[in-house]
């Protein structure tokens, strides 16, 4: 799997890659999840954990059900958007493949892919959905990734 945002001509000043740790209740589902519908490749793992490469990012689903489940919501253009979420910034194709690749294996979406504040400055794609242990991700995409942080 290419990825554009550490390519350096879609994303100009690469960026030090962060580490996310999450519960998860089931490492099967969770490799299923974010290895095969995901594409993320596997690293490291355990009989408790297992590192994926998120886009360049290291994330860790850790085996602790007893800390999985919903998080609080909030209105968001009329939307409820779980507070506790993370996600990635792709480049628009990517983001449309995204769409029809969750769409594609069923996933129920929390928020169903759109645009927001479209032909506004901050003009972007977003669309949230739950891992199968109730994480919530945000996949988001800019008209124009220089606006990211635009005012």
């Amino acid at each position: 799997m290419h990825n554009a945002m550490i390519d350096v001509t879609t994303n100009p000043t690469l960026m030090s890659p962060f580490h996310l740790a999450f519960p998860v209740d089931d490492l099967a589902e969770a490799r299923r999840f974010y290895g095969e519908l995901l594409g993320c490749p596997e690293g490291r793992s355990s009989e408790d954990w297992i590192d994926f490469n998120f886009y360049g990012h290291q994330i860790v689903a850790h085996l602790a059900p007893g800390e999985c489940g919903a998080s609080q919501r909030n209105a968001v253009d009329g939307h409820g958007v779980p507070v506790r979420h993370f996600g990635i910034v792709l480049p628009m194709a990517q983001w449309e493949d995204m769409a029809q690749r969750l769409r594609g294996a069923g996933v129920e979406f929390v928020i169903e892919p759109y645009v927001r504040f479209k032909g506004e400055v901050g003009e972007q794609a977003t669309m949230f959905f739950m891992d199968p242990a109730g994480n919530a991700m945000e996949i988001k995409a800019f008209k124009d990734i220089t606006r990211l942080f635009a005012k």
